[in-house]
């Protein structure tokens, strides 16, 4: 029997740590509302520790339209390649992928560009903002990224998206081979072109980010409470969330915020969000194992190599496997032997290998918004490869539906009604 609700029912609960969670906690504690965070591990202890700390504002191009649903035949066909989904989780994954194929349709090309550019825009300038006011400003690092082709016709298929970004202003330059040096010593022959994007930023480590954003969210009156939510459901004046040690809360608002498993709580409160989960796979190396100068981009093979203040990080690569299945660090090894071939000098020993979830939505854009049958649940979740990129323009968003302000984009994109 369900013991009796021990917070109080004025409080908003935020289920989730991640970097979502900790800025939307962040933006409701500013605005002096009374925030309480829940999560299984701590704070940034999962998916938003390892990820490739790129805030990816010019990253605009839905993932149906960047040419990977062309590629997907020949990925798949290397089972250490960019893109893997287990044989015996084809058949629980085959709805997800209709609808991923859907998304990738001429007609959808438009609506979900607009809005992504939008998101990206308000994403930009939040972070600054947010970054100036948690004075984590220092965390930030405006060095580009690079992103580079191994053949010709690599590079002119990737131009068609490049000319989709001119629309919205974002910067690039194309570079010949002999440019390249320049932009990053020490690459192999094997590349003949490469697109610098000035405007991309990397922030010195994602995991330590998202630490200091808590220390000022706490400085401002948030709480935390560690702890597994396991159910959740609307009762008389407000939310009830059971933990899975058998404590009960309550709140007055509910935010969910919780990744990969976000759909699995959302289903409990009436809403069913075709939500599958990118297992990412990284191995992060000491600092001085190669002198990388920013963000490297290997397209081709779906992965990047990020210079971080804790090591030198080479991750990507998709595995559509769900949330059960064993890692199989097979997939980060062999990133690592690719990396090295593109970066001959590249020292390959005393890395720590590490995988995440990554919540994905078929369309490439996350949830945010109101719950279709409870005013007082918002969802904050999907966010894909851009979780970091997108937090902190989530979290300001979230913080306008709760106040009942009108948002700075329009929200109906972004709807879990889509569906």
């Amino acid at each position: 029997m369900m013991a009796e609700p021990v917070t109080k029912s004025n409080t908003i609960a935020i289920i989730g740590g991640g970097i979502i969670g900790v800025c939307v906690a962040a933006y409701l504690a500013e605005a002096g509302r009374n925030v309480t965070l829940y999560d299984r591990t701590g704070i940034c202890e999962e998916t938003s520790s390892g990820n490739a700390a790129a805030l990816a504002f010019s990253d605009v191009l839905p993932l149906a339209h960047k040419g990977m649903l062309r590629q997907v035949p020949k990925w798949l066909a290397d089972p250490l390649g960019p893109l893997s989904i287990p044989p015996a989780y084809l058949p629980k994954l085959l709805p997800w992928l209709v609808r991923f194929w859907r998304a990738g349709a001429a007609d959808k090309y438009e609506g979900g560009l607009k809005a992504q550019a939008a998101m990206m825009k308000l994403a930009e300038t939040e972070w600054a903002a947010l970054m100036a006011r948690s004075a984590t400003r220092d965390m930030l690092r405006e060095d580009g990224s690079l992103e580079l082709y191994e053949s010709e016709r690599e590079f002119e298929a990737s131009l068609p998206g490049w000319a989709a970004r001119d629309r919205f202003g974002i910067e690039y330059r194309h570079l010949r081979q002999h440019e390249l040096a320049a932009f990053q010593p020490g690459l192999s022959g094997r590349l003949v072109r490469g697109t610098f994007v000035p405007g991309w930023k990397t922030v010195s480590d994602p995991k330590l980010l998202g630490k200091a954003i808590w220390r000022y969210a706490k400085e401002k009156g948030a709480t935390f409470v560690k702890g597994d939510a396991g159910l959740v459901m609307q009762s008389k004046g407000g939310i009830v969330v059971q933990l899975r040690d058998g404590r009960t809360v309550k709140a007055g608002h509910l935010v969910l915020a919780a990744g990969a498993w976000s759909h699995l709580l959302v289903r409990q409160l009436g809403d069913r969000i075709p939500l599958e989960t990118e297992r990412g796979y990284n191995t992060t190396l000491p600092a001085d194992a190669f002198d990388v100068k920013r963000q490297l981009i290997f397209s081709g093979h779906g992965f990047v190599v990020t210079p971080l203040e804790t090591g030198l990080r080479i991750g990507g690569a998709v595995e559509l496997g769900g949330l059960r299945r064993p890692p199989n660090y097979a997939r980060s090894k062999a990133m690592l032997e690719k990396a090295k071939a593109f970066l001959p000098g590249l020292d390959t020993r005393g890395g720590r290998e590490w995988m995440g979830f990554r919540p994905s939505l078929p369309d490439s854009l996350p949830v945010i918004g109101g719950a279709r049958h409870h005013s007082n649940v918002h969802y904050a979740f999907g966010h894909g490869h851009l979780g970091l990129t997108q937090a902190a323009a989530t979290a300001s968003l979230i913080r306008d539906l709760l106040s009942g302000q009108a948002p700075a984009v329009d929200l109906s994109p972004f709807s879990a009604q889509r569906f």
